[in-house]
């Protein structure tokens, strides 16, 4: 059997082995939505989820509080729109903004998450975690707050122009 080359450079092919772990996760996640009857694509769950928790946003803080980009959510959103999940209006004072909300529609649909499959997907991925759930955690909550202040490439090309040193 042919070793995993990718888990075996171990720093230098994190992001590889975070998308390869991200993409089997969305696709596992996908076929139990689909199971469940449930018209929304997995990358769409975490704006539902926003929208639901913290009430209607703009799409710019829909993308921040996402941590993603706003052309990203932009088309999520217009697939939701489409779908009847979601509703996005001008704003009152800015009419340049759009304020997103969740329709009848998309309000059942979250509630059935929350309520079957959401702490089902939670339990189960905690279980495979085990004890490890807290440092693993931890660890991504580093890694996304050191990036979010300063960027990988940032980093490497100061540590170039400083001869290696940070």
């Amino acid at each position: 059997m042919v070793e995993d080359f990718v888990r075996g450079k171990g720093y230098l092919t994190l992001g590889t082995r975070l998308k390869r772990i991200g993409d089997r996760l969305q696709a596992d996640v996908q076929q139990l939505i689909d199971a469940d009857g449930i018209a929304v694509q997995t990358g769409q769950y975490p704006l539902l989820a926003a929208l639901d928790e913290l009430g209607p946003l703009t799409v710019g803080d829909l993308a921040a509080a996402l941590g993603v980009s706003q052309p990203g959510v932009t088309r999520s959103i217009g697939q939701l729109v489409r779908a009847g999940v979601v509703k996005a209006v001008r704003g009152r004072t800015d009419q340049r903004t759009k304020v997103v909300t969740l329709t009848a529609r998309g309000r059942a649909l979250v509630d059935q998450g929350k309520h079957s499959l959401w702490p089902l997907i939670a339990q189960t991925l905690a279980e495979i975690c085990g004890d490890r759930r807290a440092p693993l955690l931890d660890q991504l909550d580093h890694l996304e707050a050191a990036l979010t202040e300063k960027s990988l490439l940032r980093r490497v090309t100061s540590r170039d122009r400083e001869g290696g040193n940070e």
